[in-house]
């Protein structure tokens, strides 16, 4: 053990004769502590908060996601098909028609994205998103639509008293001679509600891939996309090779994360936004750091003059003080952290802070956040040591 270390542990954890200066460590101590304790406590909280937010994208987000490279949509030969259906890492995958179209309902009509989808879409999916009435029957007209939707237009579910229309714009050039003329329509029978968020309630209506393919005039294999679920998540590397090589430059693939990237971004600024926040809250409470051991450093200078005399140098004395300076934050970091995670673990065990009567306040513990907080207050009180330490000079220490 060296000197400096020594003497550094030894005014760390000694009591001065001064109550004033014990009262102002025990401040600057309990200041970090609970500065890096809330950090932790707020990055666990936002990392709950961000995950609770992406599990309802998620819910109807496939794995991969095959979309054109050139246009809105592509054609998928039977020959692909087969290689898709031959492949080990794709559990399954759904045929996806999906374009802008007005719906009408008694008199009142909303522009809304329909969705056609194959009888290959995940039933795990439909089961957690159907809130009421049921799934449409392949092969007809029937549709599903959100929530929001049902309750903009009134739309209740089988309700052959009333037909709901759903029309396309024709594509083409020239001059509109009549509205049959420039739109494609079906009359069709609502089956069913979904939940999910409230931005997709509001705007999403789910068909039979057939009858969006009838209302875009699309031909046999032609899609918008292609949606795979994969036997393994961690295979996404493995299946995006496989898939790019069956369908070639014709289409793009996406991630769950590539689908969402504007909400990723969003939560991503948050979360650093977040953290600066907390850290300029860290870097206020390290002040207290400074005139700690400033003030250890004018309580010590009989002590550090007969240190000089003995032939200590003053580069030896304010490594003392760095030394006692940088011990406090780490140490006082680390408590914070423990004290920090007993918080979250109490949190996601007992949910003592609820956000309504029956949500808990979401907390994830993650090992990224120990790194981050542990640095954070690390590197901040080697700083504010090293300023804190600076101020000793010969002078101070022989003028006694």
């Amino acid at each position: 053990m060296s000197f400096p270390f020594y003497i550094a542990k030894r005014y760390l954890l000694s009591k001065s004769s001064n109550n004033a200066i014990n009262f102002i460590t025990i401040i600057a101590a309990i200041g970090v502590i609970i500065g890096s304790a809330s950090l932790f406590i707020v990055l666990s909280g936002f990392a709950g908060l961000k995950d609770f937010s992406l599990q309802f994208s998620s819910i109807v987000d496939p794995d991969l996601k095959a979309v054109s490279a050139k246009g809105k949509n592509f054609t998928l030969s039977q020959q692909q098909l087969q290689q898709l259906n031959d492949l080990e890492t794709v559990a399954s995958f759904s045929k996806v028609i999906e374009e802008r179209a007005v719906l009408g309902y008694d008199n009142k009509k909303l522009i809304v994205t329909l969705k056609g989808v194959d009888n290959n879409y995940p039933k795990a999916t439909i089961d957690s998103i159907l809130f009421q009435g049921q799934w449409f029957e392949p092969g007809t007209d029937q549709i599903v639509v959100g929530l929001g939707i049902s309750n903009n237009l009134s739309i209740g579910v089988f309700d052959y008293g009333q037909s709901i229309n759903i029309a396309v714009p024709k594509p083409g050039k020239g001059q509109i001679t009549s509205v049959n003329a420039a739109y494609s329509s079906v009359t069709a029978i609502n089956s069913g509600l979904f939940q999910i968020n409230e931005d997709l309630d509001y705007s999403y209506v789910y068909a039979n891939l057939e009858t969006a393919a009838y209302l875009l005039n699309y031909k046999e294999g032609q899609i918008s996309a292609l949606e795979f679920k994969l036997n393994n998540i961690d295979d996404i590397e493995m299946a995006r090779e496989d898939i790019n090589a069956i369908l070639g430059d014709t289409a793009i693939l996406k991630t769950r994360a590539q689908l969402n990237d504007a909400l990723y971004k969003m939560l991503n600024t948050e979360e650093v936004a977040v953290y600066l926040i907390f850290t300029l809250v860290l870097i206020i409470a390290l002040f207290n750091v400074i005139g700690s051991i400033i003030m250890m450093i004018l309580d010590k200078k009989k002590n550090l003059n007969t240190l000089y005399n003995l032939g200590i140098t003053v580069k030896d004395i304010k490594r003392i003080f760095f030394i006692q300076g940088s011990l406090m934050s780490v140490v006082g970091g680390a408590i914070g952290l423990f004290l920090g995670y007993v918080v979250v673990w109490l949190q996601s065990q007992f949910s003592l802070v609820m956000i309504t009567q029956t949500l808990p306040y979401p907390v994830i513990v993650q090992f990224k956040n120990f790194i981050i907080v542990f640095i954070t207050i690390s590197v901040l009180g080697i700083i504010a040591s090293k300023i804190a330490s600076y101020r000793i000079s010969k002078r101070l220490i022989t003028t006694v």
